[in-house]
């Protein structure tokens, strides 16, 4: 069974994943996927580089993600330059990820974990999803405190995003992780129970 996971930034997608693989799940992340794109020597920072010029690489040739992401959240064109660069290298190692787990063991779950799932209009590639949710006001607290980001550059990130509100209205399940872990969870719990998946 595969099953797509996602949520907002700052919504505890990263700690609802790990409590399903702790359970037994596989899992596919995107975000690792994404850095990978982006390391050194591989064509997509070679295509980004072209796009946005030498000054979003560091010294020793990784990717600065701070510049990198100071140029593109504040103007949609240059980030839907970037999306265009990165997404079809991502989609393609998602999909042959998780086919190659789905196929190693029919039985275990595979949780797809794509931050921007509808955004990128991924939602086709399943048949369940699970977003993750908290409130926007939420959000961007957590935001602000782990990233170091302005409030103005955290709304900007929370804005390059669809609202979270819209992705729990079409989710298939939605795991509230806004209260304390333990209440987070029992929901992931009882979400395995309702798939059906071996204890």
């Amino acid at each position: 069974m595969i099953i797509g996971l996602t949520g907002g930034i700052a919504s505890g997608k990263s700690t609802v994943s790990a409590l399903l693989a702790a359970k037994g799940a596989r899992l596919v992340d995107a975000d690792v996927i994404a850095r990978e794109v982006m390391l050194p020597g591989h064509p997509v920072l070679a295509a980004a580089v072209q796009q946005f010029g030498s000054g979003i690489l560091q010294p020793d040739g990784t990717l600065d993600r701070a510049r990198l992401g100071e140029i593109v959240f504040k103007d949609p064109e240059a980030l839907a330059q970037l999306n265009g660069l990165t997404h079809p290298a991502i989609r393609k190692e998602i999909k042959r990820q998780m086919y190659v787990y789905e196929e190693e063991d029919p039985q275990r779950l595979v949780v797809v974990d794509i931050p921007l799932l509808y955004e990128s209009e991924l939602d086709n590639l399943f048949t369940q999803i699970i977003v993750v949710y908290v409130p926007r006001a939420v959000q961007l607290e957590r935001l602000l405190q782990r990233s170091g980001l302005t409030r103005e550059q955290a709304e900007g990130r929370l804005n390059a995003q669809m609202d979270i509100e819209a992705k729990r209205k079409r989710a298939d399940y939605v795991i509230d992780n806004s209260g304390a872990i333990a209440e987070t969870e029992r929901q992931v719990a009882e979400l395995w129970d309702r798939l059906g998946l071996p204890c």
